[in-house]
């Protein structure tokens, strides 16, 4: 999930189709998921061909009357043409998006995701992904019956199913109330797993992901008790990755948890969030320094352990150079840090 929007286009009898992608940032550090990834067009034929007119004329209702019945079908492979054609229309077309859930997919393709076929559960997947795109759809989907297959597609599908399950789940989430139906589901512990185990996009998935999960508290303890923290810490160790922001800020929002503050510093995440404070960019030195701010308000052993690994210095450094808000988290820092042992009355020891 890129901060860029994600544009294809293919060339069809002359002429030049683009797709059209969705690109909601939800924050500066998060961009929402784009339609799928997960393949090009097939090799040409008489499907494809009439797939791609399709595609580029207001005439596609018919069509796509057809591939829903297609779904129902006793043929697996019957079943992944359809899938797969419906996927692409969703994908290429904004517009088809109302079009394919109007004529009743939506069901049939959450059936399709409980398949044993991997390839078309991942067509299933990815399908109900580009259908989600589209918000009037998300609440449908949701009702319908999508969450508890799209984890089990998140916990043992293809690769690319896991990425566009995760992606998919990620759209539901942003209708508040699905983000506890979704943690209930079991969303969360194969979340952590993408997000540990997977390639560079899936662990991009799964990170914005688990950012708008963990929004509420049930999920963040959910994603502890999971093992997050241990992957958020390598994944910030890694300054050279494009990993260090979003794993930071999915950090954040975990803090207000006590367990977190605990599993943090046993996964060694003082020295590291020290050290992005010294060579971070000015973005990532705010939010490091804002995290070792929750995590040293009330604790005077984590105020300890923070100052002796050499905070101080960097921290008077950003007091003084960084933006508005870091200078804010560096200066109130700093006071915690220098504050004499015997007068913390109020803080506690772990």
């Amino acid at each position: 999930m890129d901060s860029d929007s994600v544009k294809s286009s293919f060339t069809y009898m002359g002429r030049k189709f683009t797709d059209l992608s969705l690109n909601d940032s939800s924050s500066s550090a998060f961009s929402d998921c784009n339609s799928d990834r997960s393949g090009e067009f097939p090799t040409a034929s008489s499907q494809s061909r009439r797939l791609f007119l399709s595609c580029a004329s207001d005439n596609s209702d018919e069509l796509i009357s057809q591939l829903v019945s297609a779904l129902d079908s006793d043929s697996i492979d019957e079943q992944k043409q359809a899938a797969m054609e419906l996927r692409l229309m969703a994908k290429n077309k904004p517009e088809n998006r109302i079009k394919i859930a109007r004529a009743g997919a939506i069901k049939p393709l959450i059936s399709i995701i409980s398949s044993n076929d991997p390839q078309l559960q991942e067509y299933g997947v990815t399908a109900v992904l580009n259908l989600s795109l589209c918000d009037e759809n998300k609440e449908e989907i949701a009702y319908s019956g999508a969450i508890k297959p799209l984890v089990r597609a998140l916990k043992s599908g293809t690769s690319t199913a896991r990425e566009n399950a995760a992606c998919a789940l990620l759209r539901l989430s942003q209708i508040e109330e699905n983000k506890v139906a979704i943690g209930r589901s079991g969303a969360i512990p194969p979340l952590v797993d993408l997000l540990e185990s997977g390639n560079f996009r899936g662990m991009k998935d799964a990170c914005t992901a688990l950012y708008s999960l963990c929004t509420v508290r049930e999920n963040k303890i959910r994603a502890v008790q999971a093992g997050i923290l241990k992957p958020l810490v390598e994944l910030m160790s890694d300054l050279g990755s494009n990993m260090v922001d979003k794993s930071a800020f999915v950090l954040s929002l975990l803090m207000s948890v006590p367990e977190a503050r605990a599993a943090l510093v046993d996964e060694g995440g003082i020295p590291v969030l020290v050290e992005i404070v010294e060579v971070g960019t000015q973005r990532q030195k705010e939010i490091a320094a804002a995290i070792l701010l929750q995590l040293c308000e009330d604790c005077l052993a984590y105020r300890t352990m923070v100052a002796r690994e050499g905070a101080i210095p960097p921290l008077v450094a950003l007091s003084q150079t960084g933006t508005t808000r870091a200078k804010q988290k560096a200066e109130a820092l700093i006071e915690l840090l220098r504050q004499p042992r015997s007068t913390n009355g109020a803080a506690r020891d772990i």
